[in-house]
């Protein structure tokens, strides 16, 4: 299992990524880390200098290794080791990226199979690969298939239930309302042309933001003809464990989806339906053994030599 860091050249800016070639490899695949400043490995960097260890596509490249698929998996812009601006970048970008990470690895593994796996955003790009005839065959982890806007709603249901009861008593002394103060903030970036405002102190990435509320997976879903794998935890308060079966109704090629009994959108139990409050301790377990036994099953399936 050769590891090679690898520098990408995006228009000008370096990408930098992580390259693992498999031995007598039956594919390749483009691993997608999900939204926010996550890393090549899904790993978070947090205020105070702490990070979050996702792990995701990390967890997926080993997986992959031991089935013989060669994985790419990259910083974003202005993320880890890459170059560029992370503020700025919207989702028009991001794909750019994606994109020209995709043609590298092609390149380097010639005559292979290419799949795309996403995880959160990263299943944007992931399914606009396969719908846009550049993939053979797409992974989407917990992936949303409705617009941007309407996983905001459901992310505000789920999560304003969940705030802990201290800080509840503390938002109703200071007479705060938090689902209307977050409309507040999203109404003021909708209204903002920029791409890098202010709010409520913070510089906040606009243009990705506007993006991803107008962007409407589900007219990228319905043009894919390749075998998609789509699996959701149970427990996913970001996005809706539903959207698989809707995903499943959308796809025109061979599909299958999986609703992962107690998993989080981080691929970790979650018995208790936590979400967010609890992903420092989920962080510290695995991702989910059945969820990787999943995707390799599903490779196998598809593309093991005979």
């Amino acid at each position: 299992m050769p590891i090679s860091d690898v520098r990408i050249d995006a228009d000008g800016c370096l990408l930098a990524g992580t390259y693992v070639e498999a031995g007598e490899p039956v594919a390749a695949a483009l691993l997608i880390a999900g939204s926010g400043r996550t890393d090549r490995n899904s790993d978070v960097r947090l205020p105070g200098g702490q990070k979050l260890r996702g792990a995701v596509t990390r967890a997926i490249a080993e997986a992959l290794d031991t089935v013989g698929v060669s994985t790419l998996r990259f910083d974003k812009r202005g993320v880890g080791a890459s170059d560029g601006d992370y503020l700025s970048t919207g989702m028009d970008q991001r794909y750019a990226d994606v994109r020209t990470a995709r043609d590298w690895l092609a390149a380097k593994t010639a005559g292979l199979p290419l799949l795309a796996m996403g995880h959160s955003e990263g299943t944007y790009y992931a399914a606009q690969l396969g719908a846009d005839g550049q993939a053979a065959g797409v992974t989407l982890l917990s992936g949303p298939a409705r617009p941007g806007a309407d996983v905001l709603t459901y992310q505000v249901g789920q999560l304003a239930d969940r705030i802990p009861a201290v800080a509840k008593l503390i938002l109703r002394l200071m007479r705060t309302d938090v689902v209307r103060a977050q409309r507040k903030n999203l109404a003021k970036i909708l209204a903002s042309t920029d791409d890098v405002i202010r709010v409520q102190g913070a510089r906040v990435n606009a243009r990705w933001t506007r993006d991803f509320v107008a962007h409407d997976p589900a007219q990228v879903l319905a043009r894919i003809r390749v075998p998609v794998l789509a699996i959701t935890g149970e427990h996913d308060l970001q996005v809706p464990p539903s959207d698989v079966d809707v995903m499943g109704r959308l796809v025109q090629g061979p599909f299958e989806g999986h609703v992962v009994a107690d998993l989080s959108h981080m691929l970790r139990p979650d018995p208790n339906s936590l979400g967010p409050r609890s992903y420092r301790r989920q962080a510290r377990q695995p991702v989910s053994p059945e969820v990787l036994r999943l995707v390799t099953d599903w490779v196998t399936l598809h593309w093991a030599t005979p």
